[in-house]
């Protein structure tokens, strides 16, 4: 398999530098170039043909907000964004996300080991990923239209995704209705970006959105996002259910785990439970979605070839992300 070939932009010659360094210790990883701002690095795609881009959130001139944008308007690529600031900066990282980023990094403060080992780890991950995002530009206006409200059948929708699946997440949740089914979403984020995305989720579509807690009721119309820290979040029993925070040790390296809750939906809910998981298959939730799967529920898988793969028990069929609403809604209503 050919190499992942980087572009590395930013307007601090260190912070290129670092960068440019970490990747290379990434095997089957080239930089094929580095661009101080968004006029060099519009040259370095056209001339070294990168497969994924980092760049920096805040450059002088053109920031990196809107050369992303720029980028998913005109021509898609894979995006890794770096930025300085941490929690005060988590609202630009979710828009970068919602934006088409696949991640969003905080820049290593020093060349320290121990600090670039970590962001290495990640960015190798990522990068496995990358060339195969579904990447697509903004919405159309018909893929985009909401959902009519639907006379709910009592089926529970968990959701799992993470940092790269932030778009689709918008972009679905932004078609539901205002009384959409009860829905929990385990997102693996970085530190105090859940508080943004609720936040921003909140701006933009019409069902309620709230941080899951410990004891809270689920009820129709609401989008539950996990909390991250030290629990795991479990719907307790179904119908009339709640969710529960279990400060348990990660599952598969995750906390909260996207399977632990969608096998604790297995167990309380059965078949009156959707699971949509938007991780490869490797990745946190495989396990739980066939738990769910074997209880007689529905699972959503992403495909191999775009879309995603809605299966019960053996019988399964291909659904398109711009679908991926209307598909949910009909297994949710009456």
């Amino acid at each position: 398999m050919a190499g992942t070939k980087v572009l590395v932009v930013d307007d601090s010659l260190t912070m290129r530098a670092l960068i440019s360094g970490a990747l290379e210790r990434i095997p089957g990883v080239e930089v094929v170039g580095m661009a101080d701002g968004a006029a060099e690095a519009r040259e370095l795609v056209a001339s070294a043909r990168p497969d994924v881009m980092t760049l920096d959130v805040e450059m002088p001139g053109m920031s990196g907000l809107e050369y992303l944008a720029e980028i998913m308007e005109t021509k898609p690529m894979p995006v890794i964004m770096f930025s300085t600031r941490t929690q005060e900066g988590a609202a630009e990282s979710i828009e970068a996300l919602r934006l088409g980023a696949i991640d969003c990094f905080p820049k290593p403060r020093v060349a320290a080991p121990a600090e670039l080992d970590v962001i290495i780890k990640k960015l190798a991950k990522r990068l496995k990923a990358a060339k195969k995002a579904e990447l697509k530009g903004p919405k159309s206006a018909k893929s985009g239209a909401q959902h009519p409200p639907i006379d709910w059948n009592g089926r529970l929708l968990l959701v799992g995704g993470d940092a790269s699946n932030t778009k689709t997440l918008f972009d679905m949740f932004a078609t539901f209705p205002a009384n959409c089914p009860p829905t929990v979403v385990v997102q693996h984020l970085g530190v105090g970006m859940v508080e943004s995305m609720a936040e921003k989720l909140a701006e933009q579509v019409a069902p309620r959105v709230v941080i899951a807690a410990d004891g809270m009721k689920l009820e129709q119309g609401t989008i539950y996002l996990a909390p991250p820290g030290d629990a795991h979040v479990v719907v307790d029993q179904w119908p009339e259910g709640s969710l529960r925070l279990l400060p348990r040790e990660p599952v598969a390296g995750e906390r909260p785990s996207i399977s632990l809750l969608f096998a604790s939906a297995a167990k309380a809910a059965a078949a009156n439970a959707v699971g949509v998981l938007m991780l490869d298959a490797n990745e946190d939730g495989a396990g739980g979605l066939k738990a769910l799967s074997a209880a007689g529920g529905y699972a959503f898988t992403p495909a191999e070839e775009g879309g995603f793969t809605l299966q019960r028990g053996m019988v399964s069929q291909a659904v398109a992300t711009d679908a991926l609403t209307a598909g949910v809604m009909k297994l949710c209503a009456k």
